[in-house]
């Protein structure tokens, strides 16, 4: 049976710890606010400007581009979304377990993989494996920027265009809801172009300039803001899981102080009896 010294040193280590993981519930809360309603805003913004690529290019029947070039996948590039700390439950640890099982994947039909890790967490995983990676973008999770999302878009795109790589994929999670983060895997590359669409050609679109060069002008901005996208989404997520590891992280504390503490008065009563029935047998004596 533990003694009551040892018992108030544990509560007081708890107690301790709680005041840490409530500090980092309330910042990841602020964090995940002003991540959110940017996050939300960005994805609104980038379907409009999608659906009017979409509307546009529609009415053309022979609209081409060369990151719709669709080629035998040999050569594969992966972007692997995770975090920089920890502390956020399973976040990090989903994201590598759907990496690894789809490298296997690749080794096994013999495609060559490029890997590029966004967050450290996934980077350290892929090191201690074995993997060559490319970590030239390897912090950009730290404060999203469009600056830093549209390099990493460019570097992407040359490899596409420059015949590198044959499909360019992203991993990542999604923010679903405060609760739910969502495992997402999406073709970043090759970009799949409308279909003409016989009512929307009956409506004799008048493109100014050319379909030509509106598709040139506005696909790199989708596929820039896909990038800048996916990282908000990315942090949001990060945030919304630390948020919940912290309130169960404290929910948990919450228990065991109620358990110690119950268990200190137990041991504290007993003890008082016990003293007590030392002195009244004294006092027979």
């Amino acid at each position: 049976m533990a003694s009551l010294k040892e018992i108030k040193i544990r509560l007081a280590s708890i107690r301790n710890t709680q005041k840490i993981t409530s500090a980092m519930r309330m910042v990841s809360s602020a964090k995940l606010h002003h991540t959110q309603t940017i996050v939300e805003h960005m994805l609104e913004y980038e379907s409009k400007l999608s659906a009017i690529l979409r509307g546009t290019l529609s009415a053309e029947s022979d609209m081409s581009s060369p990151y719709a070039a669709v080629r035998e996948v040999k050569q594969v590039a992966i972007v692997a979304f995770s975090s920089n700390s920890g502390l956020c439950g399973a976040f990090n640890a989903n994201i590598w377990k759907e990496l690894t099982a789809r490298l296997h994947q690749y080794e096994a039909d013999g495609i060559t993989v490029r890997i590029y890790p966004i967050g450290k967490k996934v980077a350290d995983e892929l090191h201690k494996a074995g993997y060559q990676t490319d970590d030239s973008f390897l912090t950009i999770g730290d404060k999203p920027a469009y600056e830093d999302a549209s390099r990493l878009a460019t570097a992407l795109m040359e490899l596409y265009i420059s015949a590198q790589v044959d499909r360019v994929e992203l991993l990542y999670h999604h923010f679903k809801n405060m609760a739910e983060q969502v495992l997402t895997e999406k073709v970043f590359l090759p970009v799949s172009l409308p279909e003409a669409d016989s009512e929307s050609a009956s409506s004799n679109y008048i493109l100014e300039p050319s379909a030509e060069q509106l598709l040139a002008l506005l696909l790199p901005k989708v596929l820039h803001l896909n990038i800048y996208t996916t990282l908000l989404d990315t942090v949001t997520s990060e945030h919304a899981a630390r948020m919940l590891a912290m309130q169960t992280a404290n929910d948990n504390a919450n228990d065991l102080i109620q358990e110690l503490t119950l268990q200190y008065n137990k041991n504290r009563q007993q003890a008082i009896t016990n003293e007590l029935l030392d002195i009244m047998g004294g006092s027979g004596q």
